[in-house]
């Protein structure tokens, strides 16, 4: 009877110890690390896909330009044939300061809704630039084994210059903030 709890306990500090708990600060790398994703986008604080197999906790940030979007729409309407009331349409929806792009994976569908998710950005000097209280709201679709994920975009503001600004994703579930650099352009 002795080994069977000792046993108990061991695979429940062995779980807890897996798993990341609400409330506890994610590791941060010594100097921002570029994502493979985006190229004007660091992340501070360690969030790779190898902690989606422990944690379930993946939040990946993506700045897209307006320069880019641009482009995009500029090829879509060549490519589509676009009438010149669609690509206006299309154009006056451009954000002047470029888009961000929340992507977020959790386990389980209710887990990965975005609501839960708000977004602060602030200039080297502390001033807030954008401050998003809560994402639109959603369940997240299935992406791989047990992984589920959702994505929004937010207009980003505009920018005089070519700056560093610091973006912080407060996740209210886990109680964890996901800190990045983002060179905006």
């Amino acid at each position: 009877m002795k080994q069977f709890f000792f046993l108990f306990a061991l695979f429940l500090s062995f779980e807890a110890s897996a798993q990341m708990l609400p409330g506890t600060p994610r590791k941060k790398y010594l100097r921002p690390k570029k994502d493979e994703e985006c190229a004007y986008v660091l992340n501070v604080t360690k969030n790779t896909d190898e902690e989606a197999e422990v944690t379930a906790s993946v939040t990946r940030l993506a700045y897209r330009p307006y320069a880019e979007l641009l482009t995009e729409i500029t090829e879509l309407r060549r490519i589509n044939n676009w009438a010149d009331s669609t690509y206006q349409r299309k154009f006056q929806a451009l954000p002047a300061g470029g888009m961000l792009v929340v992507t977020m994976y959790r386990r389980g569908a209710q887990n990965a809704d975005p609501a839960l998710l708000s977004v602060t950005a602030r200039d080297k000097a502390g001033k807030e630039l954008l401050a998003v209280p809560s994402l639109p709201e959603g369940q997240g679709r299935f992406w791989n084994r047990d992984l589920y994920m959702s994505k929004r975009s937010i207009p980003f503001v505009k920018i005089n210059d070519q700056q560093t600004v610091y973006v912080t994703l407060n996740d209210a579930k886990l109680k964890q903030d996901f800190e990045y650099v983002v060179n905006t352009q």
